[in-house]
């Protein structure tokens, strides 16, 4: 009954925004560890981001640092995740995941494409 829906991927151009959400259901949000990963074509699934169960701690690889800021609303069961100074290299199928009793839970994604 764990169910986590990504929107809000799009077309952009190098330099813009995009602001993606993951409503989430089935589980107790508000104290779970939640992640974004993405997948790009030929490489490997690639974890971008990370939040506490409150929201108090963030942790991102240097692939995005200083670009994407991931934040939570616990009483909306939704996660975000702010991509800014897009580039090219960014385009990917965006995930949201959350991992209860050692098991990994995901969307079905969410695609961002950035080209000029």
């Amino acid at each position: 009954q764990v169910q986590l829906v990504e929107s809000g991927g799009g077309l952009v151009q190098p330099g813009g925004s995009l602001r993606l959400s993951c409503a989430a259901s089935g589980f107790s949000f508000g104290r779970s560890p939640m992640y974004w990963y993405r997948k790009a074509p030929g490489k490997r699934r690639e974890w971008i981001a990370d939040i506490s169960d409150s929201g108090d701690t963030t942790i991102y690889p240097d692939s995005v640092k200083g670009r994407f800021t991931i934040s939570r609303n616990n009483d909306k069961n939704t996660l975000y995740l702010q991509m800014n100074s897009l580039k090219l290299e960014d385009t990917a199928l965006y995930y949201c995941n959350v991992m209860l009793a050692g098991d990994d839970y995901w969307g079905q994604g969410t695609q961002v494409t950035v080209s000029s």
